[in-house]
């Protein structure tokens, strides 16, 4: 299969100059194709909405060149991308003589174009494969969830390196074959079962826990290891599921009362998305205020995909609350606090976000990321030789546009050598031996010792971040 150049154009009534001016302004529906971005300069961040391939198709990316327009040369803007495909796109602006034509020109290599056909329903044959160990990975390249998965992929197939330079599985080559699941919980499940039948005994998924509920229910008689790498509520653990990851409960006791102490007072409002993690963090984050003398003055939900906020951001900014609690995820949290900035809330009230991570926070912008907070087992600025060496490592393969690592994407990471060690250790390749010897594991990470000793019993340190320009200030807790 050989790669595509897609095309896409719109023309506007303005000179090239003053269309180039206002990319990534938000300035209405449609307009230059939706793009988000602060500031048109090289390594800035982009969100935009292409319509590639007949339909709208969000796509991520760092803005590797910009030309801007002169009277005879066209503006140009090149992206390079990390969701859902890795690649190349570029926006060029042309004179037209009655205003400025602006085309976008996508190049999908191989994965790209796989990705591009599976979305639009059309069978792909699973590549086949002689001798390797196969290990599905399920996340999120598209939907709500493209943002904290953004640097997955990347980390997964550098441990997959890893794990073969030093031999692989019992001297067989690991291999992983991905699947996206939109940020749905339908689509997860039918990626799901297209890993299994390409031949995966074990699938790790990056996903939110909608999708990993729906695909633990649907895997369940089919004899096959589901791992969820990030953080998540647990609940869900057993013979043939293991859940890694921070838990929110560890995550609140570490993090509130440098919360309250920072936002000078202690009245919370709880709000997030509408399903099962934001609900049990909600849920946790009642005692553990309570014990810490806290009040919650309101709460809120939001559907997945929401963009608009502000009858929430309203009652937040009418309850008097000192620190929001949000548990909103991906593109849903960037919105909302992008929201709260631009309505004065972060005037008044610090927030903490338990899924707040680097490229979250950098596509929140510096100025509307001031005053919010994050609590996870991992973040770039950690100190020590260890993790010196592993973004060393990443940026060498990657380059200076990749995006940056975060807890979802080293935690993804740390599955892979977990996985790889207990099924060294298993001696074989059924599910219940190898998920027998992941319930059962400690090793070294970038963040520092992780400890597994059950279904859902994971051992680790947890830091506590405020957002910063351009990163975090990084303490640990307690």
């Amino acid at each position: 299969m050989g790669g595509l150049v897609l095309h896409a154009q719109t023309s506007i009534e303005a000179p090239p100059g003053a269309v180039f001016a206002l990319f990534g302004s938000e300035t209405g529906a449609g307009w230059l194709f939706d793009a988000v971005c602060d500031r048109v300069a090289v390594g800035a961040v982009v969100t935009m909405q292409a319509p590639l391939g007949g339909e709208q198709v969000a796509v991520l990316g760092r803005i590797s060149a910009v030309r801007p327009p002169r009277r005879s040369r066209p503006g140009r803007i090149e992206i390079r991308l990390d969701q859902p495909w890795r690649g190349r796109l570029r926006v060029l602006f042309d004179d037209d003589g009655a205003g400025t034509r602006v085309r976008v020109v996508a190049d999908l290599d191989d994965t790209g174009l796989t990705w591009l056909m599976r979305r639009r329903g059309v069978p792909v044959p699973e590549r086949p494969h002689s001798g390797e160990h196969l290990v599905g990975l399920l996340t999120s390249k598209s939907g709500s969830g493209s943002v904290f998965a953004a640097a997955t992929e990347n980390l997964m197939t550098m441990a997959v390196d890893e794990v073969n330079a030093d031999g692989g599985i019992r001297g067989r080559p690991l291999r992983l074959v991905f699947g996206d699941d939109g940020t749905d919980p339908a689509t997860g499940a039918t990626e799901a079962w297209r890993l299994v039948r390409a031949g995966c005994r074990t699938v790790l998924a990056t996903t939110t826990s909608a999708t990993f509920a729906r695909i633990s229910a649907e895997l369940s008689t089919a004899g096959v290891l589901l791992v969820q790498t990030l953080m998540n509520e647990g609940g869900l653990g057993g013979e043939l599921c293991v859940q890694l990851g921070e838990r929110p409960g560890d995550q609140l006791r570490a993090a509130v009362t440098p919360l309250m102490r920072a936002a000078g007072g202690h009245r919370w409002f709880l709000a997030g998305n509408d399903y099962v993690w934001p609900q049990v963090v909600h849920a946790i984050a009642r005692p553990v205020l309570a014990e810490r003398r806290a009040s919650i003055v309101g709460e809120g939900f939001a559907a997945l995909g929401t963009r608009d906020f502000t009858p929430l951001i309203e009652r937040i900014g009418a309850s008097g609350a000192d620190v929001v609690l949000s548990s909103f995820v991906g593109a849903d949290l960037v919105a909302f606090e992008r929201q709260c900035h631009a309505m004065g809330v972060r005037e008044r009230c610090r927030t903490l976000a338990l899924a707040l991570d680097e490229p979250t926070r950098e596509r929140i912008g510096d100025p509307a990321s001031a005053g919010m907070w994050g609590v996870s087992g991992y973040f770039e600025q950690l100190d020590g030789t260890a993790n010196a060496s592993f973004l060393r490592r990443y940026r060498d393969l990657y380059g200076r546009f990749a995006p940056p690592v975060s807890s979802i994407a080293e935690s993804a990471y740390e599955a892979v050598h977990l996985y790889a060690d207990a099924a060294r250790r298993a001696g074989e390749d059924e599910p219940r031996t190898i998920a027998r010897e992941l319930r059962s594991c400690r090793s070294q990470f970038p963040r520092g010792l992780v400890t597994v000793t059950g279904s859902e019993t994971v051992g680790q340190d947890l830091f506590v971040a405020e957002a910063l320009a351009g990163g975090f200030a990084v303490s640990p807790s307690g």
